[in-house]
């Protein structure tokens, strides 16, 4: 299995990133800010205005270091690496099945009910460890999210998929209130939005997803599996659809339970964001390091793959399951089989 290599982000503005000898350092106006061993990063990613020297970025070419540019706010703008590895054949046979409408549902199917059965575990959960009031609203978004699992079995095409991930999405968010026991009302959250986010919630989701969703394109990247072109998702350029496709079976176990916990234990608050109600809200820059530090942090936590019976750290299980579908794309396994939380 690969070494959980560190990611270095950097979101102080005006930083200059360059090499020296085999460190990479960073400063502000002439400031040392801090150096790192480049052999110890596996990417490094830029937040806002950052200036990178071109000989590092030459540098974490040749290593195989990604390199990812973001807005300050945290959506991803461009990212740098070096030649594609890993075989050919298995990107063609990729191609292949992502214009296969039998073999897209098949792979959506399973992806699906990782979804729906790591969201409904989440609820489980929760409704277990929290008092009788918040207990049956859960109990009952869990039960419909449920139903929607074993219908899943019968769908036909990627529209009834997306039709019933649609349903249980609307049953899971609809009672996602009741696990914030954060700062109210400053926490409330009534409903699931995206570009931009409306509420500090949301603004905290998208984030944290954007940073697992590009974890997840650099592993696909690393085993020879093109991240643009979705097996479930449709192909939008810019997009990195298949790193979506992905992303679904980590948004409950990993971002949710991220993001509650962040707010439950008050890690972060309502001063941590910027942003009037009806208007986008955003993290300010030292909630924004804050989360990144327990992004880190929970990524060095180890749990027991599901699959492959191994224990590993939370940030190589991105890598697992992109070893696990180029596995599936060479026909060495007869499915993909999806990340379910335990």
């Amino acid at each position: 299995m690969k070494r959980l290599l560190n990611t270095l982000y950097v979101s102080t503005q005006e930083s200059y990133i360059h090499k020296k000898g085999d460190t990479v350092v960073v400063e502000v106006d002439g400031r040392e800010l801090g150096r790192f061993p480049l052999l110890a990063l596996g990417a490094i990613v830029c937040f806002g205005n950052i200036r990178f020297s071109p000989f590092l970025l030459g540098a974490c070419a040749q290593q195989g270091v990604a390199v990812s540019f973001m807005s300050q706010n945290g959506a991803f703008l461009a990212s740098v690496h070096g030649p594609v590895h890993g075989n050919v054949l298995v990107r063609r046979e990729q191609y292949r099945r992502a214009d296969d409408p039998a073999q897209r549902l098949v792979f959506a199917r399973g992806v699906v009910a990782a979804k729906l059965a790591n969201s409904r575990s989440v609820l489980l959960r929760a409704a277990r460890d929290g008092d009788a009031d918040r207990a049956d609203p859960l109990q009952a978004a869990a039960t419909q999210i449920g139903y929607r699992l074993r219908e899943l079995e019968r769908v036909s095409s990627l529209d009834g998929i997306r039709g019933l991930e649609g349903d249980a999405a609307a049953a899971y968010f609809g009672v996602f209130d009741s696990l914030i026991l954060g700062e109210k009302p400053a926490f409330a959250f009534n409903e699931r939005t995206r570009r931009p986010p409306t509420d500090r919630v949301n603004a905290l989701l998208s984030f944290i997803y954007t940073l697992i969703g590009r974890d997840i394109s650099a592993a696909l990247d690393a085993h020879g599996v093109d991240p643009q072109a979705g097996l479930y998702h449709t192909d939008r350029p810019g997009r990195s659809s298949l790193a979506q496709d992905v992303l679904e079976e980590f948004r409950a176990p990993l971002g949710d339970r991220l993001v509650l916990a962040l707010i439950n234990r008050r890690q972060v608050q309502a001063k941590d964001f910027e942003g009037e109600q009806g208007e986008p809200f955003f993290l300010t820059d030292k909630a924004r390091k804050l989360v990144l530090t327990a992004y880190q942090q929970r990524k060095q936590e180890q749990i027991q793959h599901p699959f492959l019976n191994e224990a590993m750290h939370v940030g190589l299980v991105f890598h697992a399951q992109a070893l696990l579908l180029s596995r599936w794309l060479r026909n060495d396994l007869d499915a993909y089989p999806s990340f379910l939380w335990r």
